[in-house]
């Protein structure tokens, strides 16, 4: 649900699809379109940006946390699928899980109970702006679980990211069902 705010602070904001960072000043109206993943999307004098946790407060809004709470015995592949279920396109309310763009997941063992992990992803255009900027919220989603000790995050694009790929359940949030 749409909410008009009045920012209570000076923030860096990412101006979507561009990927830049943009300074939006105290005072500034803002739409609060949705908020996904541990950031907020919002509209700006006609522009679309991402704004991290950290600068919640700026919208009046307390910090986004998420948990696995519940998948503690899982596994670290099962745990590293959970967690890119809250890494977010901040032009598509849907998950990177659920849009299909990512194409698999590597663990290999690191040390003492630790792993490495890659992550193969792509993005819906090649020349996606926002790219750095999910594989970034996804890298560093991933490190945060305890057992990781690296990742990488390889971007591809063969095969080419289709509709197709999509869950039936993205298909029928964005409609295209």
């Amino acid at each position: 649900m749409e909410e008009i705010v009045r920012l209570k602070r000076d923030i860096t904001a990412i101006q979507v699809p561009f990927g830049t960072p943009a300074l939006l000043a105290k005072d500034t109206e803002v739409t609060v379109a949705y908020s996904l993943g541990g950031s907020y999307t919002i509209t700006a004098n006609g522009s679309m940006y991402r704004v991290e946790s950290q600068d919640a407060d700026a919208l009046g809004k307390t910090t986004l946390t998420f948990s696995l709470a519940g998948n503690e015995n899982s596994s670290l592949e099962d745990k590293v699928w959970a967690i890119l279920h809250t890494c977010y396109d901040p032009e598509i309310p849907v998950d990177i899980v659920d849009l299909g763009l990512i194409y698999g997941i590597d663990i290999t063992a690191a040390e003492e109970n630790m792993s490495n992990v890659k992550v193969r992803m792509t993005l819906t255009a090649p020349g996606c702006g926002m790219g750095p900027v999910i594989a970034e919220d996804a890298r560093q989603k991933v490190l945060s679980l305890p057992e990781v000790k690296e990742v990488a995050i390889e971007m591809v694009f063969d095969p080419p990211w289709d509709r197709s790929m999509m869950s039936e359940q993205a298909k029928l949030e964005l409609g295209l069902m």
